[in-house]
């Protein structure tokens, strides 16, 4: 038996269960999130097969608890002879007079840029109606331009388009509007050529910019990107102050950021977890998206994540201490204070090691898959833990292949890992760790 055909026929235990994914073909980018009543919608960027040359589409689930996820069929999809025939891409939801609508690019094969269109859904956001382009295309030297967001603030509403220009770097440019309907422009939000900053690269132009208030700041995350290199990290950064971009995730597989304004918890961000394996090692699935992320701001202006709380009611049962414990593919485990190691051993020779040492979190997952396709590496963050916090010094969750941890300090690493071995799995952790078998 050749190894890919071994990754197929173990690849159950790899699929996620209470992250977001369709049972099969391919999804990206998270899109629109939005809260109406008792329900929360959240679309997404999704294929119903893995070959890239089928259109995008938006898909679509709802929740009440935002854990526990239903899947419904897709809202959107390209019109053939339409401004999006070749896909519906990334964008997002306003409420519109008690209707849900819609801002995303169509992409057209034969144009250099995704036009900006809305659409609008009159079934509650089930579906969506013909879409129309609402600003014009650029004409000066833009080396992208796409990704709106909109929101509603001081009687306006605006749109923040993701840009690249020649000579000058990332760049935000914003629109107004008093009706949803007529927008004018109104020049960069936010710009800077392409740099480094704490050995982040800012990128020639920004992908999927989102805008949050927090603490009365107006805060922009942006997704890097070059024509060279692709996508890079997701940064955000104060728009009203010199721009300082800092990174919002700390692990290899997080991109594409959507953010909810407003929720029953505040503020919220959803990204993308790409795969961690090379395409030769997919079978007939890729990519999930992140748990739903409550942000806020630390000391240094950085964006700090924890997640939502209702994740708490996915635990069965009170958590039992960790060390020794066996698991299947979904747990959490959560280490209350910052110091030791947590290792889930999923085979003779496949782990993944959590370090907590002084203010670090490191993940080692350079032996955790025997796959050739698995990517390893190790990643890490400082100035993790914040013990008047009141959290957990790191809070653990491991879905089948996805791996997200949160820290004390509001850090967050996201990664994906591959073991060939199925569970039950084997877990050593410091004698305070606890877990918790998670439902779904």
């Amino acid at each position: 038996m050749t190894q890919v055909q071994a990754d197929t026929r173990t690849a159950a235990h790899l699929r996620p269960a209470f992250h977001i994914r369709p049972p099969r073909g391919y999804i990206n980018d998270p899109n629109g999130p939005l809260e109406v009543g008792s329900d929360v919608h959240l679309y997404f960027q999704s294929r119903p097969v893995l070959d890239m040359h089928v259109p995008v589409e938006w898909g679509h689930v709802t929740s009440t608890d935002y854990v526990r996820w239903t899947l419904h069929r897709p809202a959107m999809a390209p019109l053939p002879g339409g401004p999006d025939t070749d896909g519906c891409w990334s964008g997002n939801t306003v409420l519109d007079g008690g209707r849900i609508r819609a801002f995303y690019s169509g992409y057209l094969d034969d144009s250099p840029y995704q036009s900006v269109l809305t659409a609008v859904s009159d079934d509650g956001g089930a579906s969506f109606g013909p879409a129309r382009q609402v600003i014009p295309d650029p004409t000066d030297d833009a080396i992208m331009f796409r990704d709106p967001f909109v929101w509603q603030e001081n009687g306006s509403w605006w749109m923040a388009v993701g840009a690249g220009y020649a000579g000058r770097g990332g760049s935000i440019t914003l629109y107004r509007s008093p009706d949803l309907e007529s927008w004018s422009y109104v020049g960069p939000l936010a710009e800077l050529p392409r740099t480094t900053v704490n050995g982040e690269d800012t990128g020639a132009a920004w992908e999927c910019p989102q805008l949050l208030t927090i603490d009365d700041r107006r805060i922009a995350v942006i997704a890097s990107w070059s024509p060279e290199g692709g996508s890079a990290q997701v940064l955000s950064f104060d728009v009203d102050v010199p721009l300082v971009p800092q990174r919002v995730d700390h692990g290899t597989n997080f991109y594409a950021a959507s953010a909810q304004r407003e929720s029953r918890f505040g503020p919220l961000l959803y990204g993308w977890l790409t795969e961690g394996r090379d395409r030769a090692g997919w079978d007939d699935w890729a990519g999930v998206i992140s748990l739903p992320r409550v942000v806020w701001l630390g000391d240094d202006s950085s964006l700090r994540s924890a997640p939502v709380p209702t994740i708490d009611t996915l635990r069965t049962g009170p958590g039992v201490p960790a060390d020794g414990c066996t698991t299947g593919a979904q747990c959490e485990i959560a280490v209350p204070d910052g110091s030791g190691q947590v290792v889930i051993h999923f085979g003779e020779q496949e782990r993944v090691v959590i370090s907590l040492d002084a203010d670090t979190l490191t993940i080692d997952r350079t032996e955790a898959s025997l796959s050739p396709h698995a990517h390893r590496d190790r990643m890490q963050v400082a100035d993790a833990f914040d013990p008047s916090s009141g959290r957990p010094a790191a809070r653990i969750f491991l879905d089948g292949s996805v791996l997200e941890v949160f820290t004390s300090a509001g850090r967050v690493l996201s990664t994906r890992v591959y073991p060939t071995a199925p569970p039950t799995w084997r877990v050593e952790a410091p004698p305070t760790a606890h877990l918790w078998p998670l439902d779904h």
